[in-house]
């Protein structure tokens, strides 16, 4: 028999025995390092799997996307990943009939047909399939027709109707189309804000300023050509118009089209998008006032007048909505210790066309991700937390497949998802670039020091992003441009965006096929192994580290920039900003807080204390993880239910534009018109609600009870 001091000692021997096997075992951080490492990384088989995806052009609910869908389960699974296909059945839309004629009085000749057809290269080795690419055409567009004289609103933005009505043109009378051009704004908007001034049909372009570059195009050069046409959709909510807040499972209850329309978020005017060449046409059909100089064209171009008319557009288009069968497809490695805690890795797999850079760049790179975390496997490491990969599909109408997701996931992932990783263009050029919810800033910055520049190893990623802009410069996601919206602004999780190169030429044409990603984007994919590097690294050390690195000093930081601006917007408007002020302190202060008790804790993680430790490395985590959640509000924005966050949000007039405290902007903007009591009463109302939330987060990181 055993006494007391024989069972002491052999507890003692049991420890100290797993602590020295434990010690022999590679550490994490020596996994992340082969991570990263020349040793697991293929640009082979990035190239591989893109030219795979993109042999086809695959709109969602295709054959062609349901092929891809495949390819990408059967990839993941041959990974040893267990990996299944969640499906959804939503209401897409797609082009029956489209035309678009041009009248130029006084002359007597006939209309103009425009013939609507991106054209085939000589050479072009899509020639084959290109006949399955769409007709160009604005998911969810309005059906109908709208005739009238062509008034030129440059950008389409709440500004340049501003400016035409400070030069005397009232869009508004005699039934005019707006003409406008593609960028600064998204295109939804662009149809919204020409429905709110009056006119009764878009037709936006691609400007040669802003995409067609010189004497030379694709496939000669990188830049749009003359038939190119940016598509996309016109929709401006997420998720499945029809069941706005719940899954579109299988037999759901959906709103009619008439419901649909009320909601708001569907164009009430039809449109049409066009190239860069009928653009050219159109443009020289306008008479009248001279557009402003940052109104014109570039080189060779007309004069940009912006009538109304001479010129006369007849716009026609028709649609049909089907319940379309979306496949999501999600694979897991499930964690050792936390299994129910989540890193989430995703990215979209549905493409306009043939989509070598949107989305299929990232695609690649989620399954080269997913094939180095499964060598890793084989070497031994297990995660401390669970990684999922999420390949999303029917973003390009309207972040669908993931908005589903998390709504039927809602209340699972709201309580353990630790972070969201998004990458949605992967590669389109030179240049890193992220985005991010603040706790996660100085995580990203730590990544980019340990992983090399594609073009030039002799410095590291973060070297060349602080060369290029003087300070790494973190973008905010509060934009509605891709699927870390619906975890973001919806559920209130932590989230990241990457990417290298921004905005390419040949956006949403079908141009965006393998030939242009290997001549321009990255002939040699090591930008693509760049992206897959930082993006596998940031998931791992947020799957792996003991006490996640979060640090809500930067958010603290990022309101106090966000409280400052908003003060010239209401100063002497009797508005009052001590409470969102005070919130904001108290931030700083339990962010404060709970660094140094990380720093204690991390102090005191020896093996005889493991136990005590890791109950109270949980709950520290947990009010990390939570304190995201705290940002969000059960009625969300104003008008905007869905969006719950209410520090990231769409801008009401640019849904790819990011604001900080939406609400509080929005009323602000509305005050600004009516200049009333009550209106600068809402605004008043807005900075409590904001206040509280603030208020709760930081409730949240301290971890007591008031």
């Amino acid at each position: 028999m055993f006494n007391l001091t024989s069972i002491s000692s052999l507890i003692a021997i049991i420890a100290t025995s797993i602590y020295f096997l434990s010690s022999s075992l590679p550490h994490k951080s020596s996994y992340h390092s082969l991570f990263i490492s020349t040793s697991l990384s293929s640009n082979e088989s990035i190239s591989n799997h893109l030219y795979s995806l993109t042999l086809r052009p695959h709109i969602a609910g295709s054959e062609a996307n349901a092929e891809a869908a495949k390819y990408v389960l059967s990839t993941l699974t041959s990974y040893n990943i267990p990996s299944h296909t969640a499906p959804y059945y939503t209401a897409l839309t797609y082009p029956v009939s489209r035309s678009l004629t041009l009248k130029t009085p006084p002359t007597p000749d006939p209309p103009i047909e425009f013939n609507l057809q991106q054209e085939v290269y000589e050479g072009d080795p899509y020639a084959d399939v290109a006949n399955l690419v769409q007709p160009t055409f604005h998911a969810y567009a309005k059906s109908g027709t709208a005739v009238g004289p062509v008034v030129y609103v440059n950008y389409g933005r709440v500004e340049d109707y501003e400016t035409l009505k400070e030069m005397g043109v009232n869009v508004s009378e005699g039934g005019n189309v707006a003409l406008a051009r593609y960028g600064k704004i998204y295109r939804g908007d662009i149809v919204e804000n020409a429905y709110a001034a009056g006119v009764i049909g878009v037709v936006i372009f691609t400007d040669r300023k802003d995409y067609g570059g010189t004497d030379k195009w694709f496939p000669d050069e990188k830049w749009m050509p003359p038939s190119g046409v940016q598509v996309g959709t016109v929709y401006n909510g997420a998720g499945d118009p029809t069941t706005p807040g719940w899954a579109s499972t299988e037999e759901c209850e959906r709103l009619s089209d008439d419901e649909v329309e009320k909601a708001g978020d569907v164009p009430l005017i039809p449109s049409l998008p066009i190239s860069w060449a009928d653009g050219d046409v159109i443009i020289r059909s306008i008479d009248g006032q001279v557009g402003n100089d940052d109104w014109q064209g570039g080189k060779d171009a007309p004069v940009y007048r912006v009538g109304p008319g001479p010129g006369i557009v007849n716009l026609t288009y028709q649609g049909k909505q089907v319940i379309s069968t979306i496949e999501n497809v999600i694979g897991i490695i499930e964690g050792a210790e936390e299994p129910d805690r989540y890193v989430i890795l995703g990215n979209h797999r549905d493409a306009w066309t043939f989509g070598a850079v949107d989305p299929n760049s990232g695609t690649a790179c989620l399954l080269e991700v997913a094939e180095r975390m499964s060598k890793l496997q084989k070497k031994g490491w297990k995660p401390r937390r669970t990684i999922i990969f999420c390949n999303w599909d029917a973003e390009e109408y309207g972040l669908v497949g993931s908005t589903e997701w998390v709504e039927e996931n809602r209340q699972m992932l709201a309580s353990r998802v630790v972070a969201y990783l998004n990458v949605d263009i992967a590669v389109a050029g030179a240049g890193f670039e992220a985005s991010a919810t603040p706790q996660l800033d100085e995580l990203l910055i730590q990544a980019a020091k340990q992983v090399l520049d594609p073009d030039n190893s002799s410095q590291t990623i973060y070297d060349s992003w602080i060369n290029s802009t003087k300070n790494p410069i973190i973008g905010r996601l509060g934009g509605g441009g891709s699927d870390y919206a619906a975890f973001v602004q919806h559920i209130g999780v932590p989230a990241a965006d990457i990417t290298f190169g921004g905005g390419y030429p040949v956006y949403h044409s079908m141009y965006d096929d393998f030939i242009w990603m290997k001549k321009f984007g990255d002939p040699m994919f090591q930008r693509h192994v760049a992206v897959t590097s930082i993006w596998g690294l940031v998931a791992l050390k947020l799957a792996d580290e003991d006490i996640l690195p979060f640090n809500y000093l930067s958010y603290a930081v990022e309101l106090q920039k966000s409280a400052e601006d908003l003060k010239g917007e209401v100063l002497n408007r009797g508005v009052n900003l001590v409470p969102l002020l005070k919130s904001i302190n108290e931030l700083e202060k339990a962010a404060v807080k709970i660094n140094d008790e990380r720093k204690a804790l991390e102090g005191s993680r020896g093996w005889t204390s493991m136990s005590k430790n890791d109950k109270k490395v949980r709950e520290l985590n947990d009010r990390l993880m939570m304190a995201e959640r705290a940002f969000t509000d059960r009625e969300g924005l104003p008008g905007r239910s869905w969006y719950k966050h209410l520090i990231y949000a769409p801008s009401k007039h640019n849904d790819y534009g990011s604001k900080s405290f939406p609400g509080i902007d929005d009323a602000v903007e509305k005050a600004k018109s009516l200049n009333t009591a009550d209106s600068w009463h809402s605004v008043q109302h807005e900075i409590w609600r904001v206040s509280r939330v603030i208020t709760q987060a930081s409730l949240c990181l301290k971890g007591e009870l008031t």
